[in-house]
């Protein structure tokens, strides 16, 4: 009770701002000490070797498949690099062999990671979180295997997926999977991105033996989201005014919060969306909650909101056809008012049921004066997938490779603001962009980091994200009343095994079979000129 916090417009998080740091910890007994305000600034440098660090695996992997492309196993041995002093990085590989089957039915799964201490930066959650590290294991292996069988990668693809009449399924890997249309989504990137004329493009530059060689690249791909996290708490609350207050456990950082969950809350009580407040991060303000993390504010914290305003709903129902003698059933909620279907006349604002209900004189007997509901929501959590391509020219003289145009169908359940989603799936594909790209953390035989300024770690600019054409399915999820599952971690998951695809695509014919990330011109040219 003598502690508040209050967070303020904080930028992304991502995993790096996840728990409590030491530095704020520093800060904050600094503070109450010193009885003043404390601030402190970390520079560009310091984040870079300091915040904790992510993905770092090496990985082994063998697919086993018949000639004709079917799957029969899956064998990977997975090194992850954890860092000084371990944390969750321990757990991430357990979720890369979770996910290690995929989208594809995979009969067996032999899986093993051994987690390596260094001493170097800690690793721990960075956006997907052992995600991203199970799509491009099991995607480029992928595409290497159709390249040994002679097949197009989105055929083989398509011989493997996991059938839409087997949800709820149980993949080798020990995932649950609550539902997915894996081909719905891979038909609508092929016809979305033009894939046959790609590939006609392809064949073409190939025959000119043009300097700029055209890659394609696909990635179909399926990820967890809001597992084994806890439960979300969510409350509405009718003010004096008619106007509604939501307040919510999970912590708005770009994601449009503020927007959504007011949504949902204005569609369950009949009210425009600019009678909707929402309060969160403020501990005096908000009872309790797990969080922002996991891509689980909607299904979770929406959810919440969503049962509390039914709450409230049912409750303002009950009052109005007391008052307005009249059948609950026939109440209706429209235009920020409460009525009786067909009865314009016969109808109560909110700001008259919420005076009635703070008077026990006015309430029916029985009910507890007030029009508020609090409620914590503790569903399972869902498995959101999709489908992206990505095109790149490679320079087969430089090795300079350049992601000229992506293509990205993503579903995510039920979307509840269209906009705010793909504006997620954008951030997300930028970011998978640039690990598939540039991003790579170097250090010297002494564990001393090479890459501690933006001029030796390198990120992509505007310039380098072409256009992103995008997309939809809706396959909702039966865990949560919405039908949400996540879509915060979906782009960066989706594209960086998509770009790997299309970079060693565009050098395949003339024998390049893999190259490891990051795909710099250095390291794309030595596999040229080592050929």
């Amino acid at each position: 009770s003598e502690i508040r916090v209050v967070v303020g417009d904080m930028g992304g998080g991502f995993g790096a701002k996840a728990g409590a740091r030491p530095e704020l910890i520093v800060v904050a007994a600094v503070a109450r000490k010193l009885t003043r305000p404390v601030k402190w600034i970390e520079t560009r440098s310091e984040n870079l070797v300091g915040m904790t660090h992510g993905r770092g695996q090496v990985q082994h992997v063998e697919l086993g498949a018949t000639r004709d492309g079917r799957l029969i196993g899956l064998r990977a041995r997975v090194v992850a690099d954890i860092g000084a002093y371990p944390g969750i990085a321990s757990f991430l590989p357990f979720l890369t062999g979770q996910m290690s089957s995929g989208v594809y039915a995979i009969p067996a799964i032999d899986y093993e990671a051994h987690c390596v201490v260094t001493n170097t930066t800690p690793l721990a959650a960075y956006r997907g979180a052992g995600r991203p590290e199970a799509a491009a294991m099991v995607e480029r292996a992928m595409d290497m295997l159709a390249m040994e069988l002679g097949m197009d990668p989105a055929e083989l693809r398509r011989r493997n997926l996991i059938p839409p009449d087997s949800f709820p399924h149980t993949t080798a890997g020990g995932a649950t999977y609550d539902s997915g249309e894996y081909e719905r989504a891979l038909d609508k990137v092929l016809e979305i991105s033009a894939y046959q004329d790609l590939r006609a493009e392809q064949a073409r530059r190939r025959e000119r033996d043009d300097r700029l060689q055209l890659g394609i690249g696909l990635s179909v791909y399926v990820e967890v989201t809001a597992v084994g996290i806890g439960p979300e708490w969510g409350a509405v609350r009718i003010e004096t005014d008619g106007t509604a207050t939501v307040r919510c456990g999970t912590t708005s950082f770009g994601q449009g919060h503020e927007t959504s969950l007011a949504q949902i809350a204005a569609e369950q009580l009949g009210l425009p969306l600019d009678s909707v407040r929402l309060i969160h991060s403020d501990t005096d303000a908000v009872e309790r909650g797990t969080g922002t993390v996991g891509s689980r504010s909607m299904q979770h914290g929406g959810s919440a909101v969503h049962q509390a305003a039914r709450e409230v709903r049912h409750k303002a129902r009950d009052l109005a056809s007391y008052l307005l003698e009249a059948n609950p059933d026939d109440i209706v909620f429209v235009a920020g008012t409460v009525g009786v279907a067909g009865v314009p006349e016969r109808s109560l604002s909110w700001a008259s049921l919420a005076a009635a209900a703070a008077n026990r004189e006015t309430l029916p007997e029985g009910m507890e004066p007030g029009l508020a509901a609090e409620t914590d929501f503790a569903g399972d959590g869902s498995y959101p997938f999709g489908a992206h391509c990505a095109v790149v020219e490679v320079d087969v003289e430089t090795g300079d490779a350049r992601l000229t145009s992506f293509f990205a169908v993503d579903d995510c359940g039920r979307i509840i603001n269209p906009l705010l989603a793909e504006g997620q799936v954008h951030g997300g594909i930028a970011q998978g962009v640039g690990q598939a790209l540039l991003e790579e953390v170097v250090f010297d035989d002494q564990g001393s980091p090479r890459t501690a300024s933006l001029l030796d770690y390198l990120i992509p600019s505007i310039g380098e994200i072409p256009q992103v054409v995008t997309a939809t399915t809706e396959t909702l999820s039966p865990n949560n009343p919405l039908g949400a599952k996540g879509v915060g971690e979906s782009g960066t998951i989706g594209s960086t095994p998509a770009v790997q695809n299309a970079v060693v695509d565009a050098l395949s014919h003339v024998g390049i079979r893999h190259i490891d990330m990051p795909l710099t011109p250095e390291r794309v040219w030595a596999a040229l000129a080592g050929r």
